[in-house]
């Protein structure tokens, strides 16, 4: 007798999953509506599936928030693993550009099998973090990074390194790639204009004024 997998209604879980642990890093607390924006989804379908997962102890909704359980959040960390790897295989491998292949990794993520994440990690030497700068979770070990300062609240003077920018935006990581924003690139604050206005950067010894909202998701470290 065959065995017959539910494909879509697993990787619909997963994405959910994935959607609480990432959500959890970059904009707590966890709820319905920022899960729907972060999905495409309305959020009486989130609702919805957050009561089968609170069911399956996947989740618990706190009150003010929505957390993983122990077992969520291994699911999820798994799933976030085989994602990045699978970014650093498009992009280091197949020379995929940095625009695209966070898409075409959450095409591959449900189909990678225990097998294949070990062979990816071994033939890419372990790395930590995936293409964009974030940290890629270790099966057993590494704990998450916590997120670094923005760009957008450095102040004249200030010298930083990039550390990781926004993976699910092509079109501002096609903006920002095309002023020399990059992970591991280190650039110094000039200036930056009054009342909301843009920062100019030195970036290779070039001077570029970038929009602030363009650089609140660029996470750096300072230098000085």
């Amino acid at each position: 007798m065959s065995v017959i997998h539910n494909i879509g209604k697993t990787e619909k879980a997963e994405m959910y999953l994935k959607a609480i642990l990432l959500l959890g890093y970059e904009n707590p607390p966890v709820t319905v509506t920022k899960i729907a924006e972060f999905l495409g989804v309305s959020p009486a379908s989130v609702s919805e599936m957050m009561k089968r997962m609170e069911a399956n102890e996947l989740v618990i909704n706190t009150g003010t928030g929505i957390v993983l359980t122990e077992t969520g959040l291994q699911e999820a960390r798994k799933l976030v693993r085989r994602m990045r790897l699978a970014e650093r295989l498009l992009s280091d491998i197949l020379g995929l550009p940095l625009d695209q292949v966070y898409e075409e990794a959450c095409r591959l993520e449900h189909a990678i099998s225990d097998a294949v994440e070990e062979r990816i990690a071994a033939v890419l030497g372990d790395p930590d973090t995936c293409p964009h700068g974030h940290p890629i979770p270790l099966a057993h070990g590494r704990v998450d990074c916590p997120l670094a300062d923005s760009l957008a609240d450095m102040q004249p003077g200030q010298s930083v390194a990039v550390v990781s920018l926004p993976e699910r935006d092509p079109e501002l990581l096609r903006y920002l790639d095309g002023v020399g924003i990059r992970p591991g690139v280190e650039l110094t604050v000039e200036d930056v204009a009054p009342y909301n206005g843009p920062l100019f950067l030195i970036i290779n010894n070039e001077r570029q004024a970038v929009a602030r909202e363009a650089l609140e998701q660029v996470r750096v470290l300072p230098l000085n």
